[in-house]
């Protein structure tokens, strides 16, 4: 796609959200089932995803753990809003990769230490990109990506969660 072909796609998209800004709130929904072995499996679109312990809390390596997902996750919305501002400023891209790394204490995890933290302490987010663009292209890539990478900007500004647990009503669909 070139940046002529994006900008025509978002164009209207972009037209509809400016003179209705409520159309441009979209409710973004994930639903797994527990499951056997201390797993759940998350219907991706693609395929169903099975998530269970990582081996450094129990786990088998069977399963995808959780804080991969979140890491892959990052990398793929990074990625491709990486691609989608060099597109649009024609910024050229020969080849990039797009990287993910965190590091987190188990013993918070399970429990081993109630000072622990539970979670990510640091990612780090590194693009490694083959191009001719200047170093003030790379600059201004590396600024809109962190700009627009929703994946990015909710790590960076977590969002207030609510978390329920009720009894399952008879009409909830079954994943």
């Amino acid at each position: 796609m070139n940046s002529e072909d994006l900008r025509a796609l978002q164009a209207p998209l972009k037209e509809r959200y400016r003179n209705e800004p409520g159309a441009a709130r979209i409710t973004l929904k994930a639903e797994g089932r527990v499951g056997e072995n201390v797993s759940c499996s998350v219907e991706t679109g693609r395929a169903l995803v099975a998530a269970g312990l990582h081996p450094a809390t129990g786990g088998d390596g069977l399963h995808v753990c959780s804080g991969d997902m979140l890491l892959q996750a990052l990398v793929a919305c990074a990625g491709v809003t990486m691609n989608a501002v060099a597109t649009s400023l024609k910024i050229p891209i020969e080849e990039a990769t797009v990287r993910a790394e965190g590091e987190l204490d188990f013993r918070g995890t399970l429990g081993v230490d109630k000072t622990a933290p539970v979670g990510f302490d640091s990612i780090r987010l590194t693009f490694a990109i083959r191009s001719n663009a200047s170093e003030e292209q790379l600059a201004t890539l590396q600024k809109l990506t962190e700009r627009y990478c929703v994946v990015y900007q909710t790590l960076r500004n977590a969002p207030a969660i609510e978390v329920q647990v009720r009894p399952a009503d008879p009409n909830d669909p079954v994943p």
